[in-house]
């Protein structure tokens, strides 16, 4: 038997089964926050323990008998499992109870296909869902005899469910196309970046942390923000304004979630790669809520996957509004480097503190020196002045003018080089 896609506001029963791994547990207030940001209506919580999933239908007969009766009490109309189930065990239990049967997975992907906006959005979720769908079109087409026949046609022939698999790889194949076309555009995109040398700081961070209402803090902006799981689907990027650095550009991202499915990371890589090839990532975290900690480490485990581990990273604990005494501040390292910041997307408490940190981190590359310029070097001093690097100068008794300048270093050597002057004898001057 074949049941449609649910549409949504569906009577819903939760399932979460306790296997005592708790690497690999889920939480079950996550799939209930899942299941209200698809517009599911849960109706009932069925919880349980096991010691490994049941190969047939993922728990066992007695909850199977159980869940039968819910779904008959609340005339439910779906079925979810806070666990990713085979496509067995989906039809299996769809046999059995009746009803639309939808895993984490499923559930997940659900989700991005209703907030997906852009173009780019909607090629990737679409991709994740076909290959997600692949594995499952069995149970719609078992009862289909095979549809070729008839003069010069006899043979084997084709059975629905192998031209529908054949016609899905062919659009799968197409939008795989589609992607590679956009993926250049923004590789293009963030290489006119890198060429004019524009820093790029990415908002990181577990679903729902505030990432949006910050970055609408950050750059007055009206990016749709929502007490929701991924309200935040399509990357937005931003320019703003920075104390000794100048324009950057800040972009908001897909918020991160326990075992995010590897169908979703490997869709979005394109976007995601805005993080991999920032220079800063601004972790934000909701220091309100008591999962907090595994939430850090799960958001580091998606850095590592998409290969963007090796990126500074500055926290930002949000939300500090619903604390008790606690104040906007910043945290500093043993070198006195910035490494979190406390503040509060929603008052703008911190905002500040925020600002000065990332100008900070961002200007560790800071070239901050006096120089001793020859006479001869007139042309030099004028593009410096140009520049605004110089904050002040003066002439020493021997004639050379002694020029305070405050630049970034890369800036400096690319004005050498463009001089044909040799960098070292400033360097050295700094370094003596």
């Amino acid at each position: 038997m074949f049941f449609e896609r649910p549409k949504s506001g569906e009577k819903a029963i939760l399932v979460h089964i306790d296997f005592g791994d708790e690497s690999k547990a889920e939480s079950p207030q996550e799939l209930e926050e899942l299941a209200l940001s698809a517009g599911a209506d849960p109706v009932e919580f069925l919880i349980g323990s096991r010691a490994k999933p049941s190969s047939k239908f993922f728990i066992g007969t007695g909850k199977l008998a159980e869940l039968i009766e819910l779904v008959v009490l609340h005339e439910a109309e779906i079925v979810i499992f806070n666990h990713s189930l085979s496509p067995s065990q989906e039809r299996n239990l769809e046999q059995q109870i009746k009803c639309r049967v939808l895993d984490r997975t499923g559930l997940i992907l659900d989700i991005f296909a209703q907030r997906a906006r852009t173009h780019e959005g909607k090629l990737q979720v679409e991709l994740a869902q076909l290959d997600h769908m692949s594995t499952r079109l069995v149970r719609g087409w078992t009862h289909l005899e095979r549809q070729k026949g008839g003069i010069g046609l006899r043979g084997p022939g084709e059975t629905q469910l192998e031209t529908d698999r054949r016609l899905l790889r062919a659009r799968m194949k197409n939008i795989v196309k589609r992607l590679d076309r956009v993926r250049r555009q923004r590789d293009q995109g963030r290489r006119a970046r890198q060429r004019a040398e524009v820093p790029t700081v990415s908002l990181v961070g577990y679903t729902n942390a505030g990432k949006s209402t910050l970055f609408n803090r950050l750059t007055e902006s009206s990016v749709y923000v929502a007490d929701q799981l991924f309200a935040t689907l399509d990357p937005t990027l931003r320019k703003i304004q920075l104390a000794d650095v100048g324009p950057a550009i800040l972009a908001d991202t897909v918020g991160f979630i326990r075992h995010l499915p590897h169908k979703l990371v490997e869709a979005f890589r394109a976007t995601l790669q805005e993080t991999s090839e920032a220079d800063l990532l601004l972790h934000v975290i909701d220091c309100y809520d008591d999962e907090r900690g595994g939430h850090i480490e799960q958001v580091k485990h998606v850095l590592q996957e998409i290969g963007a581990s090796e990126v500074p990273v500055l926290e930002v604990y949000n939300k500090i509004d619903m604390l008790d005494g606690q104040e906007a501040r910043i945290d500093r390292d043993d070198e006195g480097r910035p490494w979190r910041v406390w503040v509060s997307a929603v008052t703008g408490e911190g905002s500040e503190l925020l600002y000065q940190a990332v100008s900070e981190r961002l200007s560790d590359d800071i070239f901050h020196q006096t120089l001793s310029l020859p006479a001869s070097a007139g042309q030099l001093r004028a593009q410096l002045y140009a520049l605004n690097a110089v904050l002040r100068e003066s002439v020493d008794a021997s004639g050379q003018m002694q020029v305070e300048v405050r630049l970034q270093k890369k800036d400096l050597l690319r004005l050498l080089s463009r001089l044909g002057i040799p960098s070292e004898s400033y360097l050295m001057q700094a370094v003596s």
